[in-house]
């Protein structure tokens, strides 16, 4: 798959994905709105060209308050970022080129007050899924908010995720869209107690199943 020709859709005004990036920057930008004053910590999960994160910082009043980490392994989007970021004066975003699968990536930023996971669960088998929201506790402190995404095709996995979340990992669900938005967005808000990070721990491992169809992952 080539992760860079897919971020195209985005693109695109009518496609399922530019759709699930406007919520995906509505709910980001809300809960960076509603976060108490101070330092706010980002850290995002096979962030692309982060175009989540460096859209809503653009013009946000909270900007400059926000340390980032973005953690990429296609070097072609991590440097889109890295420039992206650069341009529009986002000294506080760093761009790693990585595996974000490994814990590793993630020593120094966390905990953090909002955990972008967006594109990672349809790429990932069922138990990997359930693997890497167990590692959330490690990356999100108490009170902080994960931000994830998931199709909706069948077999829907949405319900499942929002169990391994919600029943097993200590998350309260803030929101969720739609069965029939043609995408899956969820906010979870941790209520637990942060973990410390594991070195040298794999968190998940992409299959290669491309991103398709109506809502992308």
């Amino acid at each position: 798959m080539d992760w860079h020709a897919w971020h195209e859709d985005y693109d695109r005004a009518d496609s399922a994905l530019s759709g699930r990036l406007r919520v995906v920057r509505e709910w980001l930008a809300l809960t960076l709105d509603t976060a108490p004053p101070g330092p706010l910590r980002v850290v995002s999960v096979c962030a692309g060209q982060g175009r989540d994160l460096l859209g809503v910082l653009e013009d946000h009043p909270r900007r400059d308050d926000v340390a980032a980490r973005l953690v990429e392994l296609d070097p072609r989007n991590a440097a889109e970022a890295s420039d992206a970021a650069g341009a529009l004066g986002l000294d506080g975003v760093e761009v790693v080129t990585g595996d974000a699968a490994l814990t590793d990536a993630y020593a120094g930023a966390v905990p953090a007050d909002v955990v972008l996971a967006c594109g990672i669960f349809g790429n990932v088998v069922d138990g990997d899924v359930r693997r890497a929201i167990g590692f959330l506790p490690q990356l999100v402190t108490a009170g902080g908010t994960v931000i994830w995404t998931r199709h909706r095709k069948e077999p829907d996995l949405v319900p499942q995720i929002c169990h391994w979340l919600e029943d097993e990992q200590g998350f309260e669900r803030v929101w969720l869209s739609e069965p029939d938005a043609g995408f899956g967005v969820g906010v979870h808000r941790f209520a637990g107690e942060p973990r410390p990070l594991a070195p040298g721990e794999r968190m998940f491992t992409f299959t290669g199943r491309v991103r398709n169809g109506a809502g992308g992952n």
